[in-house]
């Protein structure tokens, strides 16, 4: 494993040198290659789902492979390479005070790793972001998705052959014991990003000594308020839980201002009743509707499944006390038609994507125009919310003189 990972330190110093043209003709060449190999990657993909029976429905779901999400990963490849340059650019310049000239320019991070379960579409996608921004990338995908992903890379590969460029992807079929020494290799790894289960995430961040940029478990809100337009509220609520259940930026908690409960709740249950949504209450919506009761553990469960915690709340401020205590750092959002409370909620809820009446299914690197995202990072620093080209760049100061000293 250290000699492919020092193989690939030195290729990946190669993409900044052959330059932004030639590595937007190697992602569209990887799109190129995913379609002429369609046919293979449907049928490796359908022997993995055979094999995953035995997993969550969740699981099973972010698996699925079929020629509609292999075209859509098409899409989201050329709008990668479309994206404008990131590396080599100048974000900042001055000359100081002795004379010296300064330039502050975006560069590659390095060699970036991402560990991560289920979700094909991960391989080709982060591989696209690192070529565009010239760092080299190392993949560890799950088991669950062997074949998928062993499908996908042959495409990647003979896309590097076709173009005859040395590679800068590599894919790791690893076990965990050599997963935990992965994420200790320092001299040959930047940063790491686990993407997946709260387990993962929760191994690689207390086992690592490289950096790690943690996309963790999307525990996301939706507060009502009582000046909010109903229709507005119950489209939103049922789209952010049931469009995409699977999804880290699925709705799992829907606060409710007291006030409206009596005309909303009913609607509501009528929404999430077309998709047989459970529903776990506090015991003021037990008292309203037929639901199951929740206990405290309920309002820190990522479900990623067609359950959703409701809770009554008196005002904003209980509102933002709760989802500042349960929140994972995700997603959160308000429908409200008070401009007040909506900037208030924008202002002091502590997450990486807070909206005002819209759902928080947007929390998506092709919804922001990333094309894609590495994850999205519930970490503070150095990236947060959706992962694109630009958070997988660095800089560097380059000085010019002219014999100055000091």
């Amino acid at each position: 494993m250290e000699k492919l990972l020092n193989d690939l330190k030195k290729s990946s110093k190669y993409l900044q040198k052959i330059g932004q043209k030639n590595r937007v003709n190697l992602i569209l060449e990887i799109s190129n290659q995913i379609k002429k190999n369609i046919k293979n990657i449907i049928e490796a993909n359908l022997i993995d789902l055979q094999n995953a029976k035995s997993l969550s429905q969740a699981m099973q779901n972010r698996l699925k492979f079929d020629e509609n999400t292999i075209n859509l990963l098409c899409k989201s490849l050329e709008d990668i390479a479309n994206l404008k340059e990131v590396i080599g650019v100048i974000n900042d310049g001055w000359e100081a005070k002795s004379g010296i000239k300064i330039q502050k320019i975006s560069i590659p991070i390095g060699n970036i790793c991402a560990i991560y379960e289920s979700r094909p579409n991960v391989t080709a996608e982060v591989a696209a972001l690192c070529i565009k921004s010239a760092n080299g990338c190392v993949l560890k995908g799950g088991k669950e998705a062997r074949n998928t992903n062993s499908a996908i890379m042959q495409s990647i590969n003979q896309a590097y052959e076709t173009l005859n460029l040395p590679k800068s992807v590599l894919f790791l079929d690893i076990d965990r014991s050599e997963v935990e020494k992965l994420i200790k290799m320092d001299e040959y790894l930047d940063l790491i990003v686990p993407r997946g289960g709260e387990n993962l995430v929760k191994f690689v961040s207390q086992n690592a000594t490289v950096p790690v940029l943690k996309h963790d478990k999307g525990v996301c809100h939706i507060y009502v308020d009582k000046s909010a337009d109903l229709s507005k509220a119950i489209n939103i609520c049922v789209n952010a839980k049931c469009s995409r259940p699977s999804a880290c930026n699925a709705a799992e908690t829907v606060l409710i201002h007291q006030s409206i409960v009596n005309e909303f709740l009913p609607l509501l249950k009528a929404g999430l009743d077309k998709f047989d949504v459970e529903i776990f209450g506090c015991q003021k919506v037990a008292n309203i509707l037929p639901c199951t009761l929740a206990n405290e553990a309920s309002w820190d469960r990522e479900y990623l499944d067609f359950k959703l915690n409701l809770k009554i709340v008196e005002n904003l401020e209980e509102a933002m006390e709760h989802i500042n205590l349960h929140s994972s750092g995700h997603s959160e959002a308000i429908i409200s038609e008070d401009y007040s409370s909506c900037e208030q909620f924008l202002s002091l809820v502590d997450s990486a994507c807070v909206y005002a009446n819209a759902s928080t299914r947007f929390s998506d690197g092709g919804e922001f125009g990333f094309g894609a995202e590495v994850g999205i990072s519930t970490n503070k620093l150095h990236a947060r919310g959706p992962v694109g080209l630009k958070e997988l760049t660095t800089y560097k100061y380059i000085i010019r003189g002219n014999g100055e000293i000091r």
